[in-house]
């Protein structure tokens, strides 16, 4: 049995949700402190761009078209890191959407998908990665939730009950867990595309005109890359970043 986690040297670090935003940043961060970072995400176009500027600066990544809505497409994501490195270190589950509305929109189709990507798609990384971590005895889930996971504000209804649940899985995981390490962070407004995928307006616009203040992305890297450097009996569970201005 081999405990990657207290191995010396660069982790396979895998990121969903790699192509923009914090999965982006995490991913820049964590290759310029030395890991191999694995990427996955729908637009490949972005990947591929996203590695080669890696490369660039003698960083090391992959990237792998990912739907974290598919369990097969998330167990092949997995596959292609342990076949390449022979192990997984650490699984940074970050994708999500973020389509606000008030509930008596009835956008059921918004709420679904980010049933699907927010929380199945947590569920399908969890699944794909810990049999390998388990065997290795030794890795590290960082699960990306949302200040949102602990508070509850209109049109962030169906949002805010798929990162509470989140935070859920994750305690139960790490309670379940004494070789692999789990780790919630929760970012406050953090400039990213997510509001993009809003679709009324109003909210639109009334998310967007709180950004002067959100954080960079590559806050919540550099959050990444503090819980997955502490020595292996250290298990961070959870971090909130948000900004000094947000209330």
């Amino acid at each position: 049995m081999t405990n990657s986690s207290t191995a010396p040297g660069p982790k396979v670090v895998l990121i969903t949700g790699a192509s923009s935003g914090i999965g982006e940043a995490t991913a820049r961060r964590l290759a310029a402190a030395g890991h191999h970072v694995v990427l996955g995400a729908r637009r490949t176009d972005r990947l591929a761009v996203l590695a080669k500027e890696i490369e660039a600066r003698s960083g090391s990544a992959l990237a792998y078209e990912l739907d974290v809505t598919d369990p097969a497409g998330m167990a092949s994501f997995v596959a292609a890191a342990h076949d390449r490195y022979g192990r997984l270190d650490v699984l940074v589950n970050n994708a999500g959407v973020m389509p606000l509305s008030r509930l008596d929109a009835l956008r059921v189709e918004e709420w679904n998908r980010m049933i699907d990507v927010n929380l199945r798609g947590v569920l399908h990384g969890i699944a794909a990665v810990l049999p390998v971590m388990n065997a290795q005895g030794a890795g590290h889930i960082v699960n990306i939730s949302s200040v949102s996971g602990l508070r509850v504000d209109p049109t962030a209804a169906v949002y805010a009950a798929t990162k509470h649940a989140v935070r859920a899985l994750s305690e139960g995981l790490r309670q379940e867990s004494r070789h692999v390490r789990v780790t919630v962070i929760s970012p406050g407004l953090t400039r990213s595309e997510l509001t993009a995928s809003i679709a009324d307006g109003a909210v639109r616009d009334a998310v967007e005109g709180q950004m002067g203040i959100a954080i960079p992305a590559a806050a919540i890297g550099e959050a990444v890359l503090f819980a997955i450097s502490q020595p292996a009996e250290v298990d961070v569970n959870e971090l909130v970043v948000r900004p000094t201005a947000q209330g």
